[in-house]
């Protein structure tokens, strides 16, 4: 009978160590895993915070430099330009966290890449506008433009519409009224009087068509980048304030303490003194003041 008995506790006494170690397994493992899934999605900005520029828009650079220099250290922050080629991983890149912001783009643009590939980003005020205008190798005003005339436009959406708004407003076209003119396609002319023909291409192609075509209708940026004098500009009105490059954000760091300062870094009035004032080629004519309307 005392065998029994002590065959009995011992047994107890084991099952119940089985236990407490199996709870303490299971403890310790999903405390790992939360703790890495903590820190897999939570992004920490320290005091250097990565901005993004195109490379092909050099002003786009100089804007930053000019900030991280002359203002971002009024508010407790240095800034690091990045430029990344690929406007679609930019975008990736700031609804991530790796970096803090980009500032190459207007909201149209973003909405095509946010619609495309479900990025999580807010635009939230615009920075600088960028010159915009219509360049010939023939013709020295939009007035000797002939009859016929063949005008290369961007092909995407988002800068096709402003291409066509612009000619509306000079009163070379008229646009169906029920259509948005932002986003106008070709398929949307319905006045054009001296039935200009139009043709679509890539933004950075434009310059490289221009002695082919009658004029061409893009950004002074891909001209200058192009080699092409902006002697060979015939009009450069100023751009809707819609058409505004944004300080573009990951809408989840958006009440992040070093992403509020990066903000008041860029909303700082001496950044539109800066535009207004410079004489840097990179940015004089080329980023502009915003637009009032």
């Amino acid at each position: 009978m005392a065998n029994t008995q002590n065959f009995q506790i011992k047994k107890r006494n084991n099952l119940a160590w089985i236990i407490i170690v199996l709870v303490a397994l299971a403890a310790a493992a999903g405390l790992f895993y939360y703790l890495k899934s903590q820190s897999s999605d939570t992004v920490v900005f320290g005091k250097v915070l990565k901005v993004h520029f195109e490379p092909a828009m050099a002003g786009e650079e100089r804007i930053i430099q000019y900030v991280a220099k002359n203002i971002a250290p009024d508010y407790g922050i240095e800034l690091e330009a990045v430029g990344l080629q690929d406007p679609v991983q930019a975008d990736r890149a700031v609804a991530d966290g790796q970096y803090a912001a980009t500032i190459y783009q207007h909201q149209w643009w973003l909405k095509q890449v946010v619609d495309a590939n479900g990025f999580d980003l807010t635009p939230v005020f615009p920075v600088y506008q960028w010159g915009f205008g219509i360049y010939s190798d023939k013709h020295a005003s939009i007035d000797e433009l002939p009859a016929g005339a063949v005008i290369a436009i961007p092909i995407d959406g988002a800068n096709q519409g402003q291409a066509l708004w612009l000619l509306e407003r000079e009163g070379l076209i008229g646009l169906n009224k029920n259509i948005e003119p932002r986003v106008a396609k070709i398929r949307d002319v319905v006045t054009n009087t001296r039935n200009f023909q139009f043709k679509e291409l890539d933004l950075l192609t434009l310059p490289r068509v221009l002695d082919s075509v009658d004029a061409a209708v893009g950004y002074v940026s891909q001209f200058d980048a192009g080699k092409i004098s902006r002697d060979k500009g015939i009009l450069f009105p100023k751009a809707p304030r819609t058409f505004a490059s944004q300080l573009v954000i990951g809408t989840k760091f958006l009440n992040d303490p070093q992403i509020q300062k990066l903000r008041q870094a860029f909303a700082d009035p001496r950044l539109k003194t800066y535009l207004e004032t410079t004489d840097d080629p990179l940015v004089q004519g080329v980023l502009t003041p915003v637009s009032e309307n």
